[in-house]
C-alpha cells in the first residue's frame, strides 16, 4: 500500500472520530438536556465551547507541528482528545461537561488540520481533489454510524456512553499513528507570533461565545455585550497587526488570492447555513415531534449517507464543470434542500424526511469537496501550513457561528409567536433563515474565473491563458 493512501487511512481516522462525536452529541442533546435538568436550547455552550476551542487554538497547529515535529503533535492530539472524551462521559453538570468538552477541543484542534497538512505537502496538486475525497470518505463512516448509534445508545442505554466510545478508536490511531507516520520538522521555523495569538485567539472567542449566549439569561447584558465588542475590537488590532508582521499566525495576505478567497470567505457563508443542521433537524423530530434519539438517529443519518455517495463521483464532476459552476449550481441546490427542511411537520412520511436527508447531502457533500479543493488551488507549498490552519479556523466558526444563529432564530421566532416552550414552527421557520445565509455564497462564487483552479480541477476551457500557481487572478 501506498504510504500516502496509509496517511491518509491513518488521517482518517482522527476524522471519523471527531466528526462522529459531534454527530452523536448533536442527537443527544435533548436526552443529555433532560438528564442535566437545562433548556435545551441551553445545552448548544456543549456544542459550541468546542468549535469554539477549535478556532482559538488551531492557529498555532501549523507552527507546532513545523517545530515539535508531525508525528508527536498528532499523536499527543489523540490522546487529548481522547481524555477529554472520558471526561465528557463522566461529567454530571453542564458547567462539567462544557470544561470537558473545551480540554477535548484542545486535540481537536491540533489532530485534525496537522494531519491534512502532511497529507497535502506530500501529494501534487493535481491530485488534490482525489486525496481529499479519498481521505473523507472514511471519516464520513462517522456521521453515517453517529446519529442512529448515538440515538440507539441514548434510548436503550445511557447517552454517556455515546463518548466513552472514543476510547478503542483513539488507541488504534495512536498505535497507527506511532507506527507509519515519520515525525518531519521544519528546519527554520519563524519566532511563533504571540501578540497575533494573544490577539485573534481572546477575539473570536469573545465574539462568537457573545453571540451564543444572546437572549437566554446565560448571562446579562452587559456581559454579553462585553463580549462582542471586546472580541470586535481584539479583531480589529489582529488586522492592524497582521498588516505589519510578516509572519502572523493568521496569514491575511492568502485572502488575496481569489481561490482562496473563495474557499474561505464563500465557504464560511455556506456553512455557516449549513452547520445548523446538526442542531436544528434533532430538536424538530425530538421536541417538535416527540420521536426518540433512535428515530431521529435513523432519519439524520441520511445526509451522511448521501455525502458518502458523492464522494466516489466529485473528482469526476468536478473536472466536468470546473469549480465555478460547481459551486454556484451547488449553493443553490444546496439552499434550497435546506429550506425545504422547513416544510417538514408530523405528517410527513418518514421515507420522504429520509429521501430529502440522503439528496440534500448529497450536494453539500459535492459543494464541501470543492470548497476544500480550491481553497488550495494557488497556494504554494511554502504557504500551505498557514492556508491549511486559516482555513480550518474558518471552518470551525462557521459551525459555531451556524449553531448560535440558528439558536437566535429559535428564540427570536419563539418570541415572535409567543410560543411558552418549543414549538415545530420556530425550528421550521429556522430552517429559511439560514437557508438564506447560504444562498448569499453563491455571490461570492460566481466572481470566480471560469477557469478557476484548473491545475486542481483539470478543468480547462478551450484557450484559456495558462496561469502560474500562486498568482492571482485579475
Amino acid at each position: 500500500m501506498r504510504p500516502a493512501v496509509v496517511t491518509a487511512l491513518i488521517i482518517a481516522t482522527a476524522l471519523f472520530m471527531e466528526n462522529m462525536d459531534g454527530t452523536v452529541l448533536s442527537t443527544s442533546l435533548p436526552a443529555i438536556a433532560a438528564d442535566l435538568h437545562r433548556d435545551p436550547i441551553v445545552l448548544k455552550l456543549a456544542l459550541t465551547s468546542y468549535m469554539l476551542t477549535l478556532a482559538v487554538f488551531i492557529p498555532a497547529s501549523g507552527w507546532v507541528a513545523d517545530k515539535l515535529g508531525a508525528r508527536t503533535v498528532f499523536c499527543s492530539a489523540i490522546v487529548v482528545f481522547t481524555l477529554g472524551s472520558i471526561s465528557c462521559g463522566a461529567s454530571s453538570t453542564l458547567a462539567e461537561l462544557i470544561a470537558a468538552r473545551v480540554f477535548q477541543g484542545l486535540g481537536g484542534a491540533m489532530m485534525v488540520p496537522v494531519g491534512r497538512l502532511v497529507l497535502l505537502r506530500s501529494i501534487p496538486k493535481s491530485e488534490m481533489v482525489n486525496s481529499l475525497a479519498y481521505l473523507t470518505v472514511p471519516a464520513l463512516i462517522g456521521p453515517v454510524v453517529g446519529p442512529p448509534l448515538g440515538g440507539f445508545i441514548t434510548t436503550y442505554f445511557h447517552w454517556r456512553w455515546i463518548f466513552w466510545i472514543n476510547v478503542p478508536i483513539g488507541l488504534l490511531g495512536i498505535a497507527l499513528t506511532l507506527r507509519f507516520i515519520a515525525n518531519v520538522r521544519e528546519r527554520d521555523v519563524a519566532p511563533f507570533d504571540m501578540k497575533g495569538f494573544l490577539l485573534s485567539g481572546p477575539g473570536l472567542l469573545g465574539l462568537v461565545s457573545g453571540v451564543s449566549v444572546v437572549g437566554r439569561g446565560v448571562a446579562p447584558w452587559s456581559v454579553v455585550a462585553a463580549l462582542i465588542a471586546g472580541g470586535f475590537v481584539l479583531l480589529a488590532l489582529y488586522v492592524r497587526h497582521a498588516r505589519r508582521t510578516p509572519d502572523a499566525i493568521i496569514d491575511l495576505d492568502l485572502l488575496k488570492l481569489p481561490t482562496f478567497f473563495s474557499g474561505v470567505v464563500g465557504g464560511f457563508l455556506f456553512r455557516l447555513g449549513i452547520g445548523a443542521i446538526p442542531f436544528l433537524m434533532p430538536l424538530l423530530l425530538q421536541i417538535g415531534f416527540g420521536l426518540s434519539p433512535f428515530q431521529s438517529g435513523s432519519l439524520t443519518f441520511a445526509a451522511a449517507a448521501g455525502a458518502m455517495v458523492m464522494k466516489f463521483t466529485a473528482s469526476r464532476l468536478i473536472k466536468r464543470f470546473g469549480f465555478r459552476t460547481i459551486l454556484v449550481g451547488n449553493a443553490l441546490i444546496s439552499a434550497a434542500f435546506l429550506a425545504s427542511y422547513g416544510l417538514i411537520g408530523a405528517s410527513t412520511p418518514h421515507a420522504l424526511i429520509f429521501l430529502a436527508l440522503l439528496i440534500g447531502g448529497f450536494f453539500r457533500s459535492l459543494e464541501f469537496t470543492a470548497l476544500n479543493a480550491i481553497g488550495y488551488a494557488d497556494v504554494s507549498q511554502a504557504r500551505m501550513s498557514r492556508a491549511t490552519s486559516f482555513a480550518s479556523v474558518s471552518q470551525q466558526m462557521s459551525q459555531a457561528v451556524g449553531v448560535a444563529v440558528a439558536a437566535a432564530a429559535v428564540q427570536s421566532l419563539q418570541w415572535m409567536f409567543g410560543d411558552a416552550t418549543l414549538a415545530p414552527r420556530d425550528m421550521q421557520w429556522s430552517f429559511f433563515v439560514v437557508a438564506c445565509i447560504s444562498l448569499v455564497s453563491a455571490l461570492i462564487f460566481a466572481r470566480l474565473r471560469p477557469d478557476a483552479g484548473a491545475e486542481v480541477s483539470g478543468h480547462v476551457l478551450p484557450g484559456a491563458p495558462a496561469r502560474a500557481v500562486g498568482q492571482p487572478a485579475e
